[in-house]
């Protein structure tokens, strides 16, 4: 059992939480890719926002922006992306994915603040990818799934234009699918200790 304990000058908060909780949330999430079309109601999604604001971040940037997007954003992001797969792969193509994220029942795209340093541009995305990991895991323990994707249209200049951000200032870390899963994905990860080496 853990025992989570911080006092300040205003307040006093005492939290027990039983790791496997953490555990089991953390091994069973998964990206999702069909959805009901039942929304999830916007005050979980800002919840888990402030949630995922929690992450590490050096120096303290607070790097990260959401950009929660509304049907008529999301139909043009949609439009645009049927147009770039319909360039790449045919009309066809382009059709079948605009049918497929017309269908997706919610989207939030995050960004991150350009710093004009690189090695703090490296560390401000790590960042962000922690507050994505925080909103996911949070979202996946209330039963809502999510995908993250960095397809060509989170590149194109048009996407920013329709997201309303000026992309000297901020960049696209990822579109964030949201909604209540329609399947039950199942993966598999090597233990951790494949991955680890433990030195002198």
């Amino acid at each position: 059992m853990l025992i989570y304990s911080t006092t300040s000058k205003h307040d006093t908060v005492n939290m027990q939480q039983d790791p496997d909780i953490i555990r089991q949330v953390i091994r069973h999430r998964r990206s999702i890719n069909r959805f009901r079309q039942d929304p999830v109601p916007l005050e979980v999604i800002r919840d888990a926002i402030d949630a995922a604001v929690w992450a590490p971040n050096h120096r303290m940037t607070e790097p990260w922006r959401f950009y929660l997007l509304g049907e008529e954003t999301w139909r043009r992001v949609c439009a645009l992306n049927a147009e770039i797969v319909t360039a790449a792969k045919g009309e066809k193509a382009g059709q079948l994915k605009l049918k497929k994220w017309m269908q997706i029942p919610g989207c939030l795209v995050v960004t991150c603040e350009e710093s004009g340093d690189p090695l703090q541009r490296q560390e401000d995305y790590a960042a962000c990818a922690c507050a994505i990991q925080n909103l996911s895991l949070l979202l996946w323990s209330q039963g809502v799934g999510m995908k993250w994707t960095t397809g060509d249209v989170t590149r194109d200049d048009r996407f920013y234009d329709h997201i309303w951000v000026n992309r000297n200032e901020e960049f696209v870390v990822g579109l964030l699918w949201y909604g209540y899963p329609d399947e039950e994905p199942v993966s598999a990860r090597q233990p951790g200790q494949q991955f680890t080496v433990e030195l002198p």
